[in-house]
């Protein structure tokens, strides 16, 4: 049966390897639990919807933590363009009719962005949700396009620019969610507890 899937790419929140911007200014321990706040946003936003939840570990599948009751799967090695587009794929091979992936990093996301991309998906080809720094917090489709992940800057300040161009450039409609802050550094983490 056809399914709406989210998936949602996490690391475990070890110091060091999460949200090191933040770190440069509060130390590891302190990006951490800044790290640990907003995996606990995203699972109780993603824990209302109804739809297949696929958690995807960035370093290993982590058996006893908060996303028990989400399938977990590992991505694949590679750049970020390239493990979405292979999450993407495996979804799409396992029946899903319409995929969203989203990260961990938005305190300002709610289930109503994520249920208006599905829904959205009825007129739009694809769904960007536009963050403040030039990216991405949310990226939806009914069937894989390759293009929207082939050579792109990743974690640059025009992604989304050059997303949108590759949308346009393959004849694909486009739907826009609200332009929301991703917390990548410590003073939008201040700006987003205000």
């Amino acid at each position: 049966m056809a399914e709406s899937t989210l998936i949602i790419f996490v690391k475990n929140p070890i110091p060091g390897t999460v949200k090191t911007r933040i770190a440069r200014t509060v130390g590891n321990e302190r990006a951490v639990a800044v790290y640990q706040h907003l995996l606990r946003h995203t699972q109780a936003i993603t824990q209302q919807l109804r739809c297949r939840r696929v958690v995807y570990y960035g370093d290993f599948i982590n058996e006893d933590d908060g996303w028990n009751g989400c399938e977990k799967r590992l991505q694949v090695d590679g750049n970020l363009g390239q493990r979405m587009q292979e999450s993407f794929r495996e979804q799409f091979e396992h029946g899903a009719d319409r995929v969203a992936i989203i990260g961990s990093d938005c305190l300002s996301i709610t289930a109503r962005h994520i249920e208006t991309a599905f829904a959205s998906l009825d007129e739009a080809d694809v769904v960007i949700g536009p963050a403040t720094d030039g990216g991405y917090y949310l990226l939806a489709m009914k069937k894989l396009h390759p293009a929207l992940f082939d050579g792109m800057p990743w974690s640059q300040p025009d992604l989304r620019q050059q997303t949108e161009q590759a949308i346009r450039v393959n004849g694909l409609t486009v739907c826009q969610l609200d332009e929301l802050t991703d917390i990548d550094e410590w003073a939008d983490y201040e700006n987003a507890l205000k």
